[in-house]
């Protein structure tokens, strides 16, 4: 690769495949017949467009490489070099339009399948390029159909076909072979059934889905995606997590073990979900996470600060929250509802402020000295035996194939055999279950042999110690300079309520 001269023959080379993997040889070979293809006309390569894990059916002007040359954002250069036509799109209308903006920019195009530059002046070399996209667009097609058939065929066989959910891993027993079984992944299981726990045990509502993306991302815990990423061998991109991918995680049925179709569980030749591995948690939590995670009409949110008493402190003048205040230097805790106009606080003056290190110092201060020498005890859910959700959910089946009794489906005399047989089966499970004694789920306190003190020192940041004075109910009310008692700190110990 040289540097852009202007000779007139300054090209950019264009790498596409829709899958990369270690052993894929296809990036070598391509750049191979790239740099054959330009220096047969004389050219050199200025610049890579290397677009990985990117469709042929991706129109090239928002490629992630690509695009921003067609678009004029990368500078000068003289025309694109690929390795042949299907590599610039698999889509007649992409290729077509693509070949007409550059035409239309004065620049060039050079393919590895083709003798020369394209001159598209010429009708035979016109139609040459029309009919290498068309044939690319009827491979594209052709993939795409079987790769809708397999999907049919796997799910009837119950069979994982598409990516595997976040805490599980396929196994192969040969590199790039078929799936033999679905695993749970341990560490990924171990990060989001942390997430789990943290926000079913969480009584403050400062612990959401949101707060836990920001969380996992703060900590530089691999996304979904960079974890998969890891568990194939390919370089993580560093995405960070993100509110939506938390709940529908923790929402999902995929985290039962279940075979997905659609967001739904696909049915086995017995009428319930095709399990094909051991689940991230039983019925009960699934039940729990989805009725907690449910969006809710409240005026309290989590903050998104960082700082450790965000959310937790007000104005002893106004009552209205506490801002991160200053410009320059030392940044603090202030009152700006007088700013920013709000009616309570017309009569705000002088707006109380303190600096950051000094509120939290003294907010720690009081902390450790009222709480510090308790001992933790652990909020743990607790999803009871399950009894209840399992009847649940075998009632749903049931009422599933008496819906489909309904429509006709187990008309035929073999078919209306299995109905009977199955709807039986189910009965009985019902019954037998209903029969044992059930214990209803529910939090438990379990003391963790560490002080509060321990727990506070521990924490990884000040949103890790808001989470835990936000526990302790603790509420910090800033009063302006000259006041008898500056700074206000109560709280109230979750273990013992009359503290």
């Amino acid at each position: 690769m040289t540097e852009y001269d202007g000779c007139g023959l300054c090209f950019v080379g264009t790498r596409r495949l829709s899958r990369k993997t270690d052993k894929t040889n296809s990036p070598e070979k391509q750049q191979g017949q790239i740099l054959r293809a330009v220096a047969s006309v004389g050219g050199h390569v200025i610049g890579w467009a290397d677009d990985w894990e990117v469709s042929g059916a991706t129109d090239p002007m928002t490629r992630p490489k690509l695009g921003p040359w067609l678009r004029g954002e990368m500078g000068p250069y003289s025309g694109t070099a690929a390795a042949a036509v299907d590599r610039i799109g698999r889509n007649v209308r992409c290729v077509l339009n693509t070949q007409a903006l550059l035409t239309e920019q004065g620049r060039m195009i050079v393919t590895g399948d083709h003798d020369g530059i394209w001159d598209f002046s010429d009708p035979n070399q016109e139609n040459d390029w029309m009919i290498k996209a068309w044939g690319s667009q009827m491979e594209l097609r052709a993939i795409q159909k079987r790769n809708r058939e397999e999907t049919v065929r796997a799910r009837e066989a119950g069979q994982p076909k598409q990516m595997p959910s976040y805490g599980y891993l396929y196994v192969r027993l040969v590199p790039m072979g078929k799936v033999d079984h679905v695993e749970i992944d341990p560490i990924a299981a171990e990060i989001i059934r942390n997430v789990a726990e943290r926000i079913l045990s969480d009584e403050t509502g400062m612990i959401t889905c949101a707060t836990e993306a920001a969380r996992l991302s703060r900590s530089k815990v691999p996304s979904p995606s960079d974890r998969r990423a890891e568990i194939y061998g390919r370089k993580p991109k560093g995405a960070p997590w993100v509110a939506r991918s938390v709940y529908e995680i923790l929402t999902s049925e995929a985290a039962l073990g279940y075979l997905m179709h659609g967001g739904r569980p696909v049915l086995g030749p017995n009428g319930r979900p095709v399990r094909l591995a051991e689940p991230l948690w039983d019925q009960a939590t699934h039940d729990a996470l989805v009725a907690k995670t449910a969006p809710k009409r409240s005026s309290k949110r989590a903050p998104k600060s960082v700082h450790r008493l965000s959310g937790l402190s007000s104005c002893g003048n106004c009552g209205i929250g506490l801002y991160i205040v200053g410009r320059s230097g030392e940044v603090g805790y202030g009152c700006t509802g007088r700013v920013r106009g709000l009616p309570q606080s017309q009569t705000c003056k002088p707006a109380p402020t303190m600096s950051v290190r000094q509120m939290d110092g003294r907010a720690e201060e009081w902390f450790l000295t009222a709480y510090g020498e308790l001992e933790e005890v652990k909020r743990v859910y607790d999803p009871g035996t399950g009894y209840a959700a399992q009847i649940k959910a075998l009632k749903a089946d049931r009422d599933r194939l008496l819906r489909d009794r309904e429509a006709g489906v187990y008309d035929d005399p073999e078919r209306e055999e299995w109905f009977y047989e199955r709807n039986r089966q189910m009965g009985e499970q019902i019954k037998e279950l209903a029969a044992l004694p059930d214990r209803e789920p529910g939090m438990r306190m379990m003391p963790t042999g560490r002080r509060i003190a321990d727990v506070w020192h521990a924490a990884a940041d000040d949103v890790a110690k808001r989470e835990l004075l936000s526990e302790f109910g603790v509420k910090v009310v800033l009063y302006p300079r000259g006041a008898e008692n500056r700074l206000v700190i109560t709280g109230n110990s979750p273990y013992n309520p009359a503290s």
